[in-house]
């Protein structure tokens, strides 16, 4: 009887470990598509303007989704006026504002140090916090403010180094860091309603939803700002770009993390999600021969370290 109890407890445990393991091997993944797609992928679309960009990259994996996920529509008979509006902010922070700021970044820097626009944007967690604790009434956690006020000081030697900003100099990157701040905030808030929307919905149906709306928010900007026209300039390298990202780096990644992140712990996955900075920095030394200044590795180093602080 108690051979029989150990050995049940010895395979719980080895079933348990064997589900962190896969966890984690999934959201490293998912983090180093991530770093792959924001330095090597998306940058590679610059002739293209930034609205038809966002509109492409979430119209191609909505399509892929509706031959795999269409019974997903059904879920919209239960949907209730909360569920239009989470699912629109989600679609307008996460997939449209913030991804339109983080494109535009990377296309202002001319493939110039691609990876400091990767790591500003992980400054998420900060506007996340402060928006969870005003909408969501989550108490903010002891040392709040100065590992948030470390992370932002942090993340300015990460831009500048020791230098100044001048508009006129570098102005460039001054636009650029302030688009990925946009990004940051606008993927902050959007992790905030998501929350929300995920008390009554699967991961699935939220990414489903989340996609869907935001091709539908984006197909009326670009209609609007008459980019659709950008179609006729779109070369069959730009094409195989949206393509090899919609299948990728956008919604495949998506679906990987969310796969990962239920089945480890919250510290686990801030963990894993380091190879998302990390593998920026390495892809933009690989392919662009960019590398951080002794100043900028170091910024980083304590900026991550800054936002590990703020998640623990």
């Amino acid at each position: 009887m108690l051979f029989l109890t150990f050995a049940v407890q010895f395979y719980r445990m080895k079933k348990q470990n064997s589900q962190v393991v896969k966890g984690t091997v999934a959201i490293s993944i998912s983090a180093i598509m991530w770093g792959f797609d924001g330095v090597v992928l998306t940058p590679r679309l610059f002739n293209l303007e930034v609205g038809y960009v966002v509109f492409i990259l979430h119209f191609i994996p909505f399509l892929l989704m509706n031959v795999f996920l269409f019974n997903q529509y059904k879920q919209m008979k239960t949907f209730v006026r909360q569920d239009y509006i989470g699912f629109s902010l989600v679609a307008i922070f996460g997939g449209a504002l913030g991804t339109m700021a983080i494109v535009k970044a990377l296309f202002l820097v001319n493939f110039e140090q691609l990876s400091v626009v990767v790591l500003l944007q992980k400054l998420q967690p900060i506007f996340a916090i402060i928006l969870a604790a005003i909408l969501l009434k989550e108490k903010v956690r002891k040392g709040f403010i100065l590992w948030a006020g470390l992370a932002v000081f942090a993340s300015y030697f990460l831009t500048f180094g020791f230098s100044l900003p001048h508009i006129n100099g570098n102005g460039q990157a001054v636009y650029a860091a302030l688009f990925a701040l946009l990004a940051a905030f606008s993927f902050g808030s959007s992790t905030v309603f998501s929350k929300k929307v995920l008390i009554n919905h699967n991961f699935i149906t939220a990414t489903f939803f989340r996609y869907g709306f935001t091709t539908f928010f984006m197909l009326i900007y670009v209609l609007v700002f008459s980019q659709y026209l950008e179609a006729r300039e779109t070369t069959p390298a730009n094409w195989l770009y949206f393509i090899i990202i919609g299948v990728t780096t956008g919604s495949g990644a998506i679906f990987i993390y969310y796969y990962g992140l239920r089945r480890v712990k919250a510290i686990v996955a801030t963990i894993s999600e380091l190879l998302f900075p990390i593998s920026a920095i390495f892809f933009d030394y690989l392919v662009n021969d960019s590398i951080l200044s002794p100043v900028q590795l170091v910024s980083a180093a304590v900026m991550v370290f800054a936002i590990i602080k703020l998640k623990d």
